[in-house]
């Protein structure tokens, strides 16, 4: 008798668990029940979509061969049953069948299943507020908001936006209406940075500062008290801390699983309410599976289970959940966490810890950042890289790397190299110093960006200076009448000598001139060291060090990190 497989989500993970399983197990039955209309289609390009860059929207629901993924093309090519615009009720795990709801008629009935795969994914955190009901008020994650969004900008009904959130959606979002639509847009974040959880502090201020020089609106540690309206349309977005126009609100402030049908069932959850699943992807009842976006996974790196609603995982999770039900002992590892974001000028990307998530894990960690060039100095094209490698101070060892750059190509393809390792090792700080990768001018330094980070955390691990960020710099400068710090550029004149003659405080050495002019600097005060990239400020501290000039600091990353924050002296 044929296996009878069900798969409750149609987004995805359950279109990829069920095609993979009718390739292993062609006799199988397999079926798909999703609520919506539209099914098999690529959440995460939706706001390219709004964009314009996707001109149709169909082409997020395409096969790369320009085949739409509807039912039909699924039951003909695929030979899996699927029941759009039905609704799973409830699952009842004794009978093993999930009663079902069409959506069009009202009637109900059960299917059977021997597996079950639960992929109904998340919904957006929408908090019950007055106004929430209004037109104009959506959340970009179902095809119908994307097509509306950008059906409202083509005709020239959104003139500003208020986007709730600043996390990968909301900025998205932000780049999408602004770039394209010219629309006036706002982002309000209720936490204290951009992309919170993400980023260290100091690249979210650079993706801050990247958005603000888009005329991007940041309002952040503000919180959406209501939403009024123009009779039934969204007018005016009213914060604890001021009133903004909008006839568009984005609501993208994180996700919340849907995960009601699993805990009905008594399936373990997560505290944070996702589905805990195992290495095979198996809940707590070992015939039904669960992943993507409502499920909980174990993050490799902590040994904990987390949350990651990433696209790219939902399919990687489908494929072996497709090969487990069709009877084949496939796992998944976890995840480390590895993403890429464009913005308006930057890119930014990630992979493992921030420095906050891995001091939360119970590790000893800091972030230790640089600017380097993506390819060789001498390159005609090269662009400044950020990037800031996670470590631990008492082993060495690497939890996370993180970056900014304008080629975002480039920065990926350092952080995917890293996260591989993340992946299958625990490397320490020497196993990114001495990471082979690929060499040559036009792609790369002889002495990789990644191999550089890696270098700067084992001199800063091993004591041999000072590291502090270049914000923190500039608090220290702006204080600096209630500091008794003495202050060093070591730029080329051409460059600090400009700033000195505006401020007599901020002392121009430039490098070439800090031996001999060495009495010039105070042994019996903080000295603060400043360059372009933090390079020529190592090397000068070395100098002073040698010196018996000990109390010093440098700045990572060094004035073209403070200039990527929006800082200035």
């Amino acid at each position: 008798m044929a296996k009878k497989i069900l798969v409750i989500g149609g987004v995805a993970l359950g279109p990829k668990a069920a095609c993979r399983c009718k390739r292993l197990a062609p006799d199988a039955e397999v079926t798909i029940v999703d609520e919506n209309l539209y099914i098999s289609y690529g959440g995460c390009g939706m706001p390219y979509y709004v964009s314009g860059e996707v001109q149709n929207l169909d082409a997020l629901r395409s096969t790369n061969a320009d085949v739409i993924r509807d039912p039909e093309f699924f039951s003909k090519m695929k030979g899996v049953t699927v029941f759009n615009q039905t609704r799973a009720k409830k699952i009842d795990r004794a009978k093993k069948t999930v009663l079902v709801e069409d959506l069009n008629t009202g009637a109900t009935r059960e299917l059977a299943y021997d597996k079950l795969v639960i992929a109904t994914g998340a919904r957006a955190r929408v908090p019950e507020i007055e106004g929430i009901t209004l037109k104009g008020v959506l959340s970009l994650t179902r095809l119908e908001a994307a097509e509306a969004i950008r059906k409202a900008c083509e005709g020239g009904k959104v003139a500003e936006a208020v986007i709730v959130g600043g996390g990968f959606i909301g900025l998205e979002a932000a780049v999408a209406l602004a770039d394209m639509w010219g629309v006036k847009v706002t982002i309000v974040e209720m936490m204290d940075q951009l992309l919170p959880g993400v980023l260290s502090p100091t690249l979210a201020k650079m993706a801050e500062q990247d958005c603000r020089a888009a005329k991007v609106d940041v309002h952040l540690s503000e919180k959406v008290l209501r939403l009024e309206g123009d009779g039934d349309n969204v007018a005016k977005v009213v914060t604890d801390k001021r009133e903004l126009k909008a006839q568009l609100v984005i609501f993208a402030a994180g996700f919340i699983p849907n995960s009601s049908l699993a805990k009905e069932a008594g399936l373990e959850l997560a505290p944070f309410g996702a589905i805990i699943a195992d290495e095979h992807l198996r809940t707590s009842d070992p015939d039904i599976y669960a992943g993507g976006d409502c499920a909980a996974i174990k993050n490799i790196i902590t040994g904990k289970h987390g949350y990651l609603p990433l696209g790219s995982m939902a399919n990687r999770e489908g494929r072996v959940i497709g090969s487990n039900v069709a009877g084949v002992d496939a796992t998944f590892p976890g995840y480390v966490g590895t993403w890429a974001l464009k913005l308006f000028s930057l890119s930014f990307c990630g992979t493992g810890l921030t420095p906050s998530q891995a001091c939360r894990a119970g590790f000893d960690a800091i972030g230790v950042c640089i600017e380097q060039l993506d390819r060789a100095h001498f390159y005609p094209e090269k662009k400044m890289m950020s990037l800031e490698l996670v470590v631990d101070k008492s082993n060495r060892r690497v939890y996370g790397l993180q970056g900014a750059c304008v080629d975002g190509d480039a920065l990926k393809a350092r952080i995917d190299a890293v996260a591989g390792v993340l992946e299958y090792a625990k490397p320490v700080i020497e196993d990114i110093s001495n990471l082979e990768v690929a060499y040559a001018p036009p792609f790369a330094s002889a002495m990789d960006a990644v191999n550089t980070v890696a270098n700067v955390a084992d001199n800063v691990v091993s004591g041999r200076f000072r590291a502090i960020t270049g914000d923190e710099f500039m608090e220290l400068w702006h204080n600096r009448a209630n500091n008794d710090i003495y202050f060093i550029d070591m730029r080329p004149p051409k460059a600090s000598k400009k700033i000195e003659a505006q401020y007599p405080e901020w002392h121009a050495i430039p490098l070439e001139e800090i031996k001999a002019r060495i009495g010039e600097v105070p042994k019996d005060r903080p000295v603060a060291l400043i360059c372009n990239s933090g390079l020529r400020a190592y090397e000068g501290l070395l100098i002073l060090k040698n010196n018996g000039i000990t109390n010093t600091s440098n700045s990572m990353g060094g004035m073209q990190a403070v200039t990527k924050m929006g800082l200035k002296p």
